[in-house]
C-alpha cells in the first residue's frame, strides 16, 4: 500500500489541481443547509472510482488548504461513508489527526468526534493518548474534542471506554472558562450517566458543587427526577 506522501506526490504530477476544482466548483454552487449538503455529497466525481488512499489524499489537501466551513464538510461527508471498516478507519487516523488543528467551530469539532470515537474504539491507546495532549492544549477546540470524543453520543458505540479514562479527562476541564469546552463537559457527562449511570451519579454528587452551570444543565438531560432535584439540592448547600 502506498503511504500518502507517495500518493499526493503521484496526484501532484497527475494533476490533482483538476479533481480539486472539480469538487470546489460544486460545492460553492450549492445553495441550502446541512441536510441538502449531505445529499450531494453523494454525488460522483470523477475520482471517486480511485482506491480510497488516492481519494482521502484529495480530500485532506482541500481540509487542509481550504478555509471554507462547507468545503471541510464535505471532506468529512466523504470520511462518514467509511465508517465501517476497520482498515479504512485505521488508515485514515494518521492522516485526519491532523485535521483538528483547523477547527474553529463546535460543527467540524462534534462531526470529527463521530469519526474519531470510531477510531478510539479499534485503536485506543493511540486515539487515547491523543485525547489526553488535546485535553491540556490552549486550543479550546481541542480541549473540547479530548471529552466529545470519549463517548459522542453512546447509543452509536458497542465498547466504550472505561468509567475512569473518561473521568480523567473530564474533571481537569471542570474550571474550564470556555462556554464550548463546558458544553462538551456536560455533553461527555451524560453520556457517561447513560453508561455508567451508578458510578457518574456517585462521582456528580461529590463533583458536582465544582460543575458549570451550562455543563450541570447538560448533564442532568437524561436523568431521573429524584436524581436531579438530590443533585440540585447539594449544589444548593454553602
Amino acid at each position: 500500500m502506498r503511504s500518502l506522501v507517495t500518493v499526493c506526490i503521484s496526484m501532484k504530477e497527475s494533476g490533482y489541481h483538476k479533481q480539486l476544482q472539480e469538487i470546489l466548483s460544486h460545492i460553492r454552487g450549492l445553495k441550502g443547509n446541512v441536510p441538502l449538503h449531505r445529499r450531494e455529497s453523494r454525488r460522483g466525481y470523477s475520482f471517486s472510482n480511485l482506491p480510497f488512499t488516492e481519494q482521502l489524499a484529495i480530500w485532506d489537501e482541500l481540509w487542509r488548504n481550504e478555509n471554507d466551513f462547507w468545503v471541510r464538510l464535505h471532506a468529512y461527508f466523504f470520511l462518514e461513508r467509511h465508517l465501517k471498516k476497520d482498515s479504512e478507519l485505521l488508515e485514515m487516523w494518521p492522516v485526519i489527526v491532523r485535521w483538528q488543528d483547523q477547527v474553529a467551530d463546535w460543527g467540524l469539532c462534534d462531526a470529527l468526534a463521530k469519526v474519531y470515537t470510531k477510531i478510539l474504539v479499534i485503536a485506543p491507546d493511540e486515539v487515547y493518548a491523543q485525547l489526553k495532549e488535546w485535553n491540556r492544549h490552549e486550543n479550546l477546540w481541542k480541549r473540547r474534542q479530548s471529552v466529545v470524543s470519549l463517548l459522542y453520543y453512546s447509543r452509536t458505540k458497542k465498547l466504550y471506554p472505561s468509567f475512569n479514562d473518561v473521568e480523567q479527562l473530564i474533571t481537569p476541564l471542570l474550571t474550564d472558562k470556555a462556554y464550548y469546552v463546558q458544553k462538551g463537559v456536560g455533553w461527555s457527562l451524560r453520556e457517561l450517566h447513560t453508561v455508567y449511570p451508578e458510578a457518574a451519579v456517585a462521582w456528580l454528587k461529590e463533583h458536582v458543587k465544582a460543575l458549570s452551570s451550562i455543563a450541570f444543565i447538560i448533564a442532568i438531560e437524561k436523568m431521573n427526577v429524584a436524581t436531579v432535584q438530590e443533585l440540585k439540592a447539594i449544589r444548593r448547600i454553602k
